[in-house]
């Protein structure tokens, strides 16, 4: 087989499996179909072999297809990442902050953000974001709250000389999880000011700045590292995701180093084919593509304007983000829980989740006309039915005034301390010793290390008989119990 080198990964992949070439290398399948998965999977599922290059040291169709990604984005240098964000933020943050070091980073911030911290021994501070009004979702992190909180700690270093030191990085989230967006051209303005690096896991936002409206993506922004999940907003397979660089304030060999760590040194070639296609599609047809996309969701947007008890985040595309369908559910008399499991019992629409008193349906360019529609009908349905009930019956969780726990300890004392299960009626005043979360979004409510209050944890037990996905709390018969050190 002669290589052409202008083909790309997943047309490379596609015309190996086709050839002749016997395999007497890993993987074990060989190539062939095994059991039910599709066979063209595995004719092209292959290991680092002659000609398709290695991502751990790419110098042909892996490096071309990574620097077609970052003149895609416009950063100044891509990586592959076939760990998902995940692997994307243990690395940056590992790159960026030394050991031991300190990061300044959004309190509303991913467990791997976290996890980051906990590996790498981390002092922490947080930046903490408004709760929107009559409902239990945060903003993005503001500008003047990053402004604010560097100031704080400049003015501090100048009184108290070394006891406060400046951060060595600063990261944060947008667009949230409910599509909230920052505005990250301010806070890179005000981190860099101070020759310190900012980090924007933009896990839910690959699809910014590709078309007029959106808000740009943090790399046209001016942020220094920034995580994209490929297969969370654009038509890439699961696990896939991208890592971008700009500037010099981040060591580019430190960074290559974490991410030999923590991704797979037999990274899969068909996740890498995925993100190459998704691109691919992009640049060949993506106004199109986000143009009917659009043009379907204001379609729906102004039919559902008529609900009455229903209702929806306000959709200033700059500041939410345009295909996360947040629908908000107290003036509905309804929890987050009952609104999802209407949706997929009664209409057969699996949504992404649901909070105490929302749920939130993701929409993007891979949807059809039909899903549209589908959506629309069976939230007109429900608004119609809820009105003609006699009475609503408000179920919604009550959120906690204050998510600002006091901290007993860093998570690495806590977390690797001793540890013993206490039932959540007795857990006041105790320091935790395992994250608590909602999954998804996996935003910590309690880190290991913070005091457990009468209100967090009575919002911990609602959230649990809601029926919510609540991880890091144990049910044993009727009570439910909580790791305290």
């Amino acid at each position: 087989m002669t290589e052409i080198q202008e083909l790309s990964l997943c047309q490379k992949l596609k015309e190996y499996g086709r050839s002749d070439y016997y395999p007497f290398h890993m993987p074990g399948h060989k190539r062939k179909m095994s059991g039910q998965m599709p066979d063209e999977l595995f004719k092209m599922d292959i290991t680092e072999i002659d000609g398709f290059d290695d991502l751990h040291h790419p110098e042909g169709v892996i490096q071309r297809a990574q620097e077609k990604a970052a003149e895609l984005y416009g950063a100044e240098e891509t990586f592959y990442l076939i760990g998902g964000s995940t692997s994307g933020i243990l690395s940056t943050v590992s790159a960026a902050v030394p050991s031991g070091g300190y990061l300044l980073m959004d309190r509303r911030s991913h467990r791997s953000v976290y996890h980051a911290a906990y590996l790498r021994n981390l002092r922490i501070s947080y930046l903490y974001s408004d709760r929107l009004e009559n409902c239990d979702i945060f903003e993005a992190v503001d500008a003047n709250t990053v402004e604010a909180a560097l100031h704080s700690l400049e003015s501090g270093r100048n009184a108290a000389g070394a006891q406060n030191p400046m951060p060595d990085a600063v990261l944060i989230t947008s667009p949230t999880y409910e599509g909230r967006i920052a505005d990250v051209k301010s806070i890179a303005e005000a981190v860099h000011k101070r020759g310190i690096p900012l980090i924007v896991d933009e896990a839910h936002g690959a699809h910014l700045g590709f078309y007029p409206g959106f808000a740009p993506n943090s790399c046209q922004a001016g942020a220094d590292l920034v995580i994209h999940s490929v297969h969370k907003t654009l038509p890439a397979m699961t696990q896939t995701a991208l890592l971008h660089v700009n500037g010099n304030l981040i060591s580019r060999e430190r960074l290559r180093r974490y991410l030999r760590i923590y991704q797979s040194s037999s990274p899969s070639y068909v996740l890498m084919a995925s993100i190459e296609n998704a691109l691919d599609q992009l640049v060949q047809n993506g106004d199109v593509l986000f143009g009917e996309f659009v043009r379907k969701w204001n379609g729906m947007m102004k039919k559902l304007s008529s609900c009455r008890y229903l209702q929806f985040l306000s959709y200033d595309c700059r500041r939410q983000d345009t295909g996360k369908l947040v629908i908000l559910t107290r003036k509905a008399g309804l929890s987050g829980r009952q609104l999802y499991d209407m949706l997929l019992k009664e209409y057969h629409l699996q949504l992404e989740m649901a909070g105490t008193d929302h749920v939130l349906a993701m929409f993007t360019i891979g949807d059809t006309e039909e899903g549209f529609q589908r959506m629309t009908d069976a939230l007109l349905e429900l608004d119609q039915r809820i009105g003609q009930a006699k009475h609503l019956q408000g179920k919604a969780a009550p959120s906690p005034k204050n998510f600002y726990l006091p901290a007993a300890c860093g998570i690495a004392e806590a977390w690797d301390g001793l540890q013993k299960y206490r039932p959540i009626g007795s857990c006041a005043g105790k320091t935790a010793g395992e994250f608590i979360h909602l999954y998804p979004p996996g935003v910590p409510l309690v880190v290991p290390g913070e005091v457990f209050t009468e209100e967090i944890l009575k919002y911990i037990q609602e959230c649990h008989d809601s029926g919510l996905n609540l991880q890091g709390a144990v049910s044993k018969g009727n009570e439910l119990y909580l790791q305290i050190i």
